[in-house]
């Protein structure tokens, strides 16, 4: 286990569950046009269906289900994804960047996705947003019971004309740091070769 992952092994973890946690490589290089009342719409409803589904009483599989169809929506998974798979996406076909998107799409959705149960009488509250270079952040307090209350900082910018969250970052930690390490390991354990990390990936989490 890194020293990253070991970091945010407690809150991090049950916090990164949140927004299914998100990276991208650099700060976008786009023109602000999002606003500080749009970014923070954007986590509020990010939030707000999270903790419809925690509330559902559905089946884990059925959350899981659920819990993809938020990142999907929401979240730069693309971007995410490249970030994750780190300078190896500059040797990635096209064609192997589309699947390793998808499944790493659906690890998340598995890894974090478990965890949700422990969010179950705790609370999620978005505080307010400031601006960093080309994107927002937007601060959020998360109040579970028997922890202390953490910050988790999500990072928002408009792409394609859609408001999107690219990246989180909780008690300091980004989470692309921490995921583009994990996929690192599983890239090496599978020697480099892409085609076989894809396969990994779609049975990992």
């Amino acid at each position: 286990m890194t020293h990253e992952t070991k970091k945010l092994d407690r809150r991090t973890v049950i916090g990164s569950a949140i927004s299914f946690g998100f990276f991208a490589g650099i700060a976008p290089s786009v023109a602000l046009a999002l606003t500080e009342a749009a970014s923070k719409a954007l986590v509020d409803k990010i939030v707000g269906e999270i903790n419809r589904v925690i509330a559902s009483g559905k089946s884990e599989s059925a959350m899981i289900g659920d819990f993809e169809r938020i990142f999907a929506r929401y979240a730069d998974v693309p971007i995410i994804a490249r970030s994750a798979l780190g300078a190896d996406s500059r040797r990635a076909s096209q064609a192997q960047l589309r699947a390793f998107s998808g499944a790493f799409q659906g690890y998340v959705a598995r890894k974090y996705g478990k965890r949700f149960r422990e969010f179950i009488g705790g609370e999620i509250q978005v505080q307010g947003v400031r601006r960093s270079k080309n994107y927002h952040e937007v601060e959020a307090t998360v109040f579970l019971r028997g922890e202390s209350p953490f910050e988790v900082l999500f990072l928002v910018y408009e792409r394609g004309g859609k408001n999107l969250f690219f990246d989180m970052v909780i008690e300091g930690v980004s989470m692309r740091i921490v995921e583009r390490t994990e996929i690192g390991s599983m890239l090496d354990a599978n020697n480099g070769d892409i085609d076989r990390l894809i396969n990994a990936v779609q049975r990992a989490g």
